[in-house]
Protein backbone atom coordinates (compact mmCIF):
# COMPACT_ATOMS: atom_id res chain seq x y z
CA UNK A 1 0.00 0.00 0.00
CA UNK A 2 1.39 3.40 -1.01
CA UNK A 3 1.65 6.27 1.48
CA UNK A 4 -1.15 8.08 -0.33
CA UNK A 5 -3.41 5.02 -0.05
CA UNK A 6 -2.52 4.60 3.62
CA UNK A 7 -3.27 8.26 4.36
CA UNK A 8 -6.54 8.04 2.44
CA UNK A 9 -7.65 4.90 4.30
CA UNK A 10 -6.83 6.35 7.72
CA UNK A 11 -8.52 9.70 7.11
CA UNK A 12 -11.57 8.12 5.51
CA UNK A 13 -12.00 5.71 8.42
CA UNK A 14 -11.73 8.54 10.95
CA UNK A 15 -14.49 10.41 9.14
CA UNK A 16 -16.67 7.31 9.02
CA UNK A 17 -16.27 6.36 12.68
CA UNK A 18 -16.84 9.91 13.94
CA UNK A 19 -13.28 10.58 15.10
CA UNK A 20 -13.40 13.53 12.73
CA UNK A 21 -16.92 14.94 12.99
CA UNK A 22 -18.61 17.41 10.64
CA UNK A 23 -16.70 20.69 10.56
CA UNK A 24 -13.47 19.19 11.91
CA UNK A 25 -10.49 21.07 10.44
CA UNK A 26 -7.98 18.97 8.52
CA UNK A 27 -4.57 20.66 8.76
CA UNK A 28 -2.11 19.07 6.36
CA UNK A 29 1.01 19.86 8.37
CA UNK A 30 -0.46 18.46 11.60
CA UNK A 31 -1.73 15.32 9.87
CA UNK A 32 1.64 14.73 8.22
CA UNK A 33 3.38 14.87 11.61
CA UNK A 34 0.79 12.62 13.21
CA UNK A 35 0.93 9.97 10.48
CA UNK A 36 4.69 10.16 10.09
CA UNK A 37 4.82 11.04 6.40
CA UNK A 38 5.39 14.05 4.18
CA UNK A 39 2.67 16.51 3.26
CA UNK A 40 2.44 15.21 -0.33
CA UNK A 41 0.50 11.96 0.32
CA UNK A 42 -1.70 13.78 2.86
CA UNK A 43 -2.54 16.46 0.31
CA UNK A 44 -3.29 13.84 -2.36
CA UNK A 45 -5.50 11.87 0.05
CA UNK A 46 -7.44 15.01 0.99
CA UNK A 47 -7.94 15.91 -2.67
CA UNK A 48 -9.42 12.47 -3.23
CA UNK A 49 -11.71 12.80 -0.20
CA UNK A 50 -12.78 16.24 -1.41
CA UNK A 51 -13.64 14.81 -4.84
CA UNK A 52 -15.75 12.14 -3.12
CA UNK A 53 -17.62 14.75 -1.09
CA UNK A 54 -16.22 13.85 2.34
CA UNK A 55 -14.09 17.00 2.66
CA UNK A 56 -14.80 20.61 1.69
CA UNK A 57 -12.65 23.74 1.42
CA UNK A 58 -13.87 26.97 2.99
CA UNK A 59 -12.18 30.32 2.55
CA UNK A 60 -10.36 31.56 5.66
CA UNK A 61 -10.88 28.17 7.30
CA UNK A 62 -9.28 25.62 5.00
CA UNK A 63 -10.13 21.96 4.59
CA UNK A 64 -12.69 20.43 6.90
CA UNK A 65 -15.01 17.43 7.13
CA UNK A 66 -18.13 18.10 5.08
CA UNK A 67 -21.39 18.51 7.02
CA UNK A 68 -24.28 16.13 6.27
CA UNK A 69 -26.82 17.25 3.68
CA UNK A 70 -30.39 16.58 4.93
CA UNK A 71 -31.78 16.53 1.38
CA UNK A 72 -29.27 13.95 0.20
CA UNK A 73 -29.80 12.03 3.45
CA UNK A 74 -33.42 11.34 2.57
CA UNK A 75 -32.48 10.12 -0.91
CA UNK A 76 -29.70 7.94 0.46
CA UNK A 77 -31.96 6.49 3.15
CA UNK A 78 -34.44 5.40 0.47
CA UNK A 79 -31.54 3.78 -1.37
CA UNK A 80 -30.41 2.11 1.85
CA UNK A 81 -33.94 0.80 2.45
CA UNK A 82 -33.97 -0.86 -0.98
CA UNK A 83 -30.46 -2.29 -0.62
CA UNK A 84 -30.93 -3.54 2.93
CA UNK A 85 -34.28 -5.11 2.12
CA UNK A 86 -32.71 -7.17 -0.64
CA UNK A 87 -29.60 -8.03 1.36
CA UNK A 88 -31.66 -9.15 4.37
CA UNK A 89 -33.81 -11.45 2.23
CA UNK A 90 -30.71 -12.98 0.62
CA UNK A 91 -28.97 -13.36 3.97
CA UNK A 92 -31.94 -15.03 5.70
CA UNK A 93 -31.14 -18.66 4.74
CA UNK A 94 -27.56 -18.21 5.99
CA UNK A 95 -28.19 -16.86 9.49
CA UNK A 96 -28.77 -20.09 11.42
CA UNK A 97 -29.45 -20.38 15.14
CA UNK A 98 -26.19 -18.64 16.06
CA UNK A 99 -27.00 -15.63 13.91
CA UNK A 100 -30.53 -15.39 15.27
CA UNK A 101 -29.19 -15.55 18.82
CA UNK A 102 -26.77 -12.73 18.10
CA UNK A 103 -29.61 -10.56 16.77
CA UNK A 104 -31.63 -11.14 19.95
CA UNK A 105 -28.62 -10.16 22.09
CA UNK A 106 -27.89 -7.01 20.12
CA UNK A 107 -31.53 -5.95 20.26
CA UNK A 108 -31.46 -6.43 24.04
CA UNK A 109 -28.34 -4.26 24.26
CA UNK A 110 -30.16 -1.58 22.31
CA UNK A 111 -32.98 -1.65 24.87
CA UNK A 112 -30.49 -1.25 27.72
CA UNK A 113 -28.84 1.68 25.93
CA UNK A 114 -32.19 3.45 25.50
CA UNK A 115 -33.07 2.94 29.16
CA UNK A 116 -29.85 4.74 30.12
CA UNK A 117 -30.20 7.32 27.32
CA UNK A 118 -26.87 6.19 25.87
CA UNK A 119 -27.48 7.22 22.27
CA UNK A 120 -23.94 6.50 21.09
CA UNK A 121 -24.10 2.89 22.32
CA UNK A 122 -27.60 2.52 20.89
CA UNK A 123 -26.38 3.62 17.46
CA UNK A 124 -23.40 1.27 17.66
CA UNK A 125 -25.54 -1.74 18.58
CA UNK A 126 -28.02 -0.79 15.87
CA UNK A 127 -25.26 -0.79 13.26
CA UNK A 128 -23.96 -4.12 14.59
CA UNK A 129 -27.48 -5.57 14.39
CA UNK A 130 -27.87 -4.76 10.72
CA UNK A 131 -24.27 -5.68 9.99
CA UNK A 132 -24.81 -9.11 11.55
CA UNK A 133 -27.50 -9.69 8.93
CA UNK A 134 -26.07 -8.26 5.75
CA UNK A 135 -22.58 -9.68 6.29
CA UNK A 136 -24.19 -13.08 5.67
CA UNK A 137 -25.56 -11.93 2.32
CA UNK A 138 -23.89 -14.01 -0.43
CA UNK A 139 -24.03 -11.13 -2.93
CA UNK A 140 -20.75 -9.36 -2.20
CA UNK A 141 -21.39 -6.50 -4.63
CA UNK A 142 -24.70 -5.72 -2.93
CA UNK A 143 -22.93 -5.71 0.44
CA UNK A 144 -20.29 -3.28 -0.87
CA UNK A 145 -23.00 -0.91 -2.12
CA UNK A 146 -24.82 -1.21 1.18
CA UNK A 147 -21.71 -0.47 3.24
CA UNK A 148 -20.79 2.52 1.11
CA UNK A 149 -24.29 3.96 1.47
CA UNK A 150 -24.24 3.37 5.23
CA UNK A 151 -20.92 5.18 5.51
CA UNK A 152 -22.33 8.20 3.70
CA UNK A 153 -25.27 8.27 6.08
CA UNK A 154 -23.31 7.71 9.29
CA UNK A 155 -22.98 11.26 10.60
CA UNK A 156 -26.62 12.19 10.24
CA UNK A 157 -28.02 8.79 11.22
CA UNK A 158 -26.45 9.21 14.66
CA UNK A 159 -28.56 12.33 15.26
CA UNK A 160 -31.91 10.69 14.46
CA UNK A 161 -32.22 8.75 17.71
CA UNK A 162 -30.93 11.73 19.69
CA UNK A 163 -33.76 13.99 18.56
CA UNK A 164 -36.46 11.34 18.10
CA UNK A 165 -36.08 8.96 21.08
CA UNK A 166 -39.48 7.37 20.39
CA UNK A 167 -38.07 6.19 17.06
CA UNK A 168 -35.53 4.16 19.06
CA UNK A 169 -38.25 2.17 20.82
CA UNK A 170 -40.16 1.67 17.58
CA UNK A 171 -36.94 0.50 15.94
CA UNK A 172 -36.44 -2.15 18.63
CA UNK A 173 -39.99 -3.43 18.11
CA UNK A 174 -39.42 -3.60 14.36
CA UNK A 175 -36.18 -5.50 14.98
CA UNK A 176 -38.07 -8.01 17.12
CA UNK A 177 -40.57 -8.54 14.31
CA UNK A 178 -37.78 -8.95 11.77
CA UNK A 179 -35.99 -11.49 13.97
CA UNK A 180 -39.24 -13.46 14.28
CA UNK A 181 -39.62 -13.55 10.49
CA UNK A 182 -36.04 -14.72 10.07
CA UNK A 183 -36.37 -17.32 12.80
CA UNK A 184 -39.58 -18.70 11.30
CA UNK A 185 -38.11 -18.81 7.77
CA UNK A 186 -40.80 -16.51 6.42
CA UNK A 187 -41.03 -15.98 2.64
CA UNK A 188 -38.23 -13.86 1.21
CA UNK A 189 -40.65 -11.18 0.01
CA UNK A 190 -42.08 -10.76 3.50
CA UNK A 191 -38.60 -10.44 5.03
CA UNK A 192 -37.51 -7.96 2.37
CA UNK A 193 -40.62 -5.82 2.94
CA UNK A 194 -40.13 -5.75 6.72
CA UNK A 195 -36.45 -4.74 6.40
CA UNK A 196 -37.23 -2.08 3.80
CA UNK A 197 -40.13 -0.54 5.72
CA UNK A 198 -38.00 -0.48 8.88
CA UNK A 199 -35.67 2.01 7.20
CA UNK A 200 -38.50 3.97 5.56
CA UNK A 201 -40.11 4.50 8.96
CA UNK A 202 -36.97 6.31 10.08
CA UNK A 203 -37.34 8.70 7.13
CA UNK A 204 -40.95 9.40 8.08
CA UNK A 205 -39.95 10.06 11.70
CA UNK A 206 -37.29 12.49 10.51
CA UNK A 207 -39.71 14.35 8.24
CA UNK A 208 -42.09 14.91 11.14
CA UNK A 209 -39.32 16.20 13.41
CA UNK A 210 -36.72 17.72 11.09
CA UNK A 211 -37.27 21.25 12.42
CA UNK A 212 -35.65 20.08 15.67
CA UNK A 213 -32.44 18.81 14.07
CA UNK A 214 -29.12 20.62 14.46
CA UNK A 215 -26.11 19.38 12.54
CA UNK A 216 -23.25 20.69 14.64
CA UNK A 217 -19.96 18.79 15.04
CA UNK A 218 -20.74 18.02 18.68
CA UNK A 219 -24.15 16.55 17.90
CA UNK A 220 -22.85 14.26 15.18
CA UNK A 221 -20.31 12.87 17.62
CA UNK A 222 -22.82 12.31 20.39
CA UNK A 223 -25.04 10.18 18.21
Amino acid sequence: MSKQERAYSILRERIFDGTYSAGHRLVIDALARELGMSQVPIREALRRLEAEGWVIYQRNIGLQVAPPDPGKWEEQMVTLALLEGGATALAAPHLGAEGIGLLYRLNTEMQKALHTVDVLSFSRFNEEFHGAIYERCPNTYLVELLQETMNRLAMMRRTVFLYIPERGWASIQEHTNLIRLLEEHAPAQEIELAAREHKLHTIEAYKHNKDHFTFSPDVSLRG
